[in-house]
């Protein structure tokens, strides 16, 4: 059995650092720093998993490039009208290989929701990620997240 090379720690760390910030700019509502943390050519899906063990193409939300990501933002601070909401994300069980000059990374989240003082289970999943040095950053090439739940509460108004 030959050993799929080894992930330094400060490659890890970078990793996970890059997560943490994801995390961080989506729970604090900063979403205009969002699309910076992808790639100019980048892809972003949200789809359910019955769509993605099936190879099927249908996905809930669907983006190809930073400026699309950049359009969602506008969007949803200038044209959805909802109730607000906040949002806290865990990522965890990273599962990263080195593919290239890229890495492959699949991660569980959970995302809790909170609504009039109330928080509920909001969407439950896994990332399928490719992440690649941009310049001197480390961003996402692409974010395909695959919720288990059949739906997602009422609509789906931020990036997961």
């Amino acid at each position: 059995m030959i050993a799929a090379p080894r992930l330094g720690v400060e490659e890890r760390f970078a990793i996970e650092d890059l997560y943490a910030a994801y995390v961080d700019v989506l729970d604090g509502g900063r979403y205009d720093e969002w699309p910076h943390l992808f790639f100019e050519d980048c892809v972003y899906r949200i789809l359910p998993r019955e769509n993605w063990e099936r190879r099927l193409p249908l996905a809930t939300l669907s983006f190809e490039s930073r400026g699309m990501l950049v359009d969602r933002v506008y969007a949803v601070r200038e044209t959805l009208f909802h109730e607000p909401y906040t949002m806290r994300h865990t990522v965890s069980n990273y599962k990263i290989a080195l593919d290239g000059d890229a890495y492959r990374v699949e991660a569980n989240y959970v995302v809790l929701r909170t609504k009039r003082g109330i928080s509920e289970l909001y969407s439950v999943g896994r990332y399928y990620d490719v992440l690649a040095i941009d310049g001197d950053e480390l961003r996402f090439r692409e974010k395909v997240a695959v919720f288990d739940n059949e739906l997602i509460p009422n609509s789906l108004i931020y990036p997961l």
